[in-house]
């Protein structure tokens, strides 16, 4: 059996088809098609306060707007800096209405990782929350930034350099239509930054139509087979924004289906339970580090988690054994998947329309074919039906390439297919399983984290003279981020040091919690340093 024969639309539902319709051309002309079948319908509430659809279209009219007078026009980048709230959805779909680029900005990042985004995409503007709003004006003068527009969800606003205005303070009263030609095909409508082998995150270009392919076939896989969904419904959004997959696979997917969004800035573990009881949801997405604090908690039991129609994870391996616990404790069902920010992120999944397989990431989404292949002396062949091999993805939500790295591109996408650097498996009925990561790349807490970024920050410190980083296994994390480093001669620096120089210079889920001090570090014949010896000595110490 080979990938040609798809094996896994056998089991596809006869209402899903095997390829996605995508509805609209542009991103904008999806929220003008939502807005028109839900007008006053309310599209997100945000700690008590509601926006309707009409609403979301009115403030991000206005805010397009603004932009366009102030010489924001196609092919620009404006930056977003925010946690989860509304106006972090306006800002994007004011961005998208003129043809801009969207630049996803993790709120956690550190001055450093904030000017090598901002100075890279070239971002002239930035939408930030007033509580981050220090940190862009510490980097500023590195980089091409000439507004910066602040939202603030208090009472109190601070105090602003001239030039820089408030969100409510930016919008435009009035309402222009620029005519704006978007190419859904080729036009980028947003920069996933992701990290690289030069320990530098890299820009993932997404076209509105990777976003729309994607959000579509996700939306089809999830609700298209719901018989007994109401008119109205609530879904809990939590995953965070700034990546594509709380966006696309949450965010846009809510709209698209006319939900009334409860966002929440950020995961909080009571909060999500006595949201769930509350507002009795009919959908909610997670990372896998949500679902272990969700098992540790005192009554699970009570919050009604058995009501949601669709429960599902993603961004990082779900073990099998916390899958039980929160379904024995909750009586709901929760469905794993399988997605990378090269690819919108979606690619493979468990839909409800299919028997699930414990272990497995289900099947890929429509107009997507996945293949698990092996290189050889003449090309890469398949490899035989359960049996490992490299995944590799082809279909109309994979990338258009990274943002001013063509040499990265040229390794990533061959002939039209996306080698994702995981090894896999595929079964005789079509389900996949991840086996292993080819990269070196450690996901902790459902991030991304890759080596070399840390080893390039700790040879800052004049003492080290060598340094290795691997992802340790953690209980609750998935992985944690544990650096081995040898000191020069005649240097001292203590374990403790070294975390918090790491502290001030990464983002929290990219510092090491764990530093260990080798009088050497493993070496190949040619000198080369071996993070896998690294590795199976941590596995050698847990199995003792």
């Amino acid at each position: 059996m080979v990938y040609q024969e798809k094996p896994w639309l056998k089991i596809y539902d006869s209402r899903i088809s095997e390829h996605v319709n995508i509805e609209h051309e542009t991103l904008y002309d999806f929220l003008q098609g939502a807005v028109s079948r839900y007008t006053d319908k309310p599209a997100f509430t945000f700690y008590g306060k509601v926006w309707s659809y009409n609403d979301t279209k009115e403030i991000t009219d206005k805010l397009s707007t603004a932009l366009y007078r102030d010489g924001f026009k196609k092919g620009d980048t404006l930056s977003i800096m925010l946690p989860n709230s509304p106006h972090y959805l306006f800002t994007l779909f004011a961005a998208f209405r003129l043809g801009g680029i969207a630049v996803q900005v993790n709120p956690m990042y550190v001055e450093r990782e904030i000017e090598h985004v901002l100075t890279d995409s070239g971002s002239e503007y930035i939408v930030v929350l007033d509580a981050l709003y220090s940190r862009i004006k510490k980097v500023q003068s590195n980089t091409s930034l000439k507004k910066v527009v602040v939202v603030g969800f208090g009472g109190s606003q601070i105090d602003l350099a001239e030039g820089d205005l408030y969100f409510d303070d930016f919008l435009a009263e009035d309402i222009d239509n620029p005519v704006v030609e978007i190419n859904p095909l080729e036009d980028v409508a947003m920069l996933q930054y992701t990290g690289g082998t030069t320990g530098l995150a890299k820009g993932v270009m997404l076209t509105h139509n990777n976003l729309l392919a994607n959000f579509n076939q996700v939306c089809d896989f999830a609700y298209k087979t719901c018989e007994n969904r109401p008119e109205s419904f609530k879904m809990i959004t939590v995953l965070p924004f700034f990546h594509v997959y709380g966006l696309s696979s949450v965010a846009l997917c809510g709209i698209r289906e006319g939900a009334n969004q409860i966002i929440l800035p950020r995961f909080d573990v009571k909060e999500v339970m006595e949201t769930v009881k509350r507002e009795k949801p009919f959908q909610m997405s997670a990372v896998p580090t949500m679902f272990f604090a969700l098992n540790s908690q005192p009554g699970l039991e009570e919050c009604g988690f058995d009501q949601l129609y669709y429960i599902s994870c993603g961004g990082a391996p779900l073990p099998v054994e916390q899958v039980k616990i929160f379904e024995k404790r909750t009586g709901a069902k929760l469905l794993d998947g399988y997605g990378l920010s090269e690819a919108a992120p979606t690619v493979i999944f468990n839909p409800p329309f299919v028997p699930r397989k414990y272990g497995s990431i289900g099947i890929p989404v429509q107009s997507t074919i996945a293949r698990i292949v092996r290189e050889t002396d003449d090309g890469y062949i398949d490899a035989p039906v359960g049996e490992e091999g490299e995944l590799i993805i082809k279909g109309p939500q994979v990338m258009k390439g990274y943002w001013n790295c063509p040499e990265d591109t040229a390794a990533a996408l061959k002939d039209g297919w996306l080698f994702t650097g995981d090894m896999a498996k595929m079964d005789e009925d079509g389900y996949f399983y991840i086996l292993d990561r080819k990269k070196d790349m450690i996901i902790a807490s459902g991030y991304n984290v890759y080596p070399s970024e840390i080893e390039d920050v700790l040879y800052q410190l004049e003492a080290i003279e060598e340094a290795l980083v691997i992802g340790v296994p953690d209980p609750y994390r998935g992985e944690t981020v544990k650096a081995y480093v040898k000191l020069k001669a005649g240097h001292s620096l203590s374990e403790e040091n070294i975390k918090l120089f790491a502290k001030e210079n990464l983002a929290p889920y990219k510092a090491p919690k764990e530093v260990e001090i080798l009088p050497e570090l493993p070496k190949s014949t040619v000198g080369k340093l071996l993070r896998r010896t690294l590795r199976d000595q941590e596995r050698t110490k847990l199995k003792v």
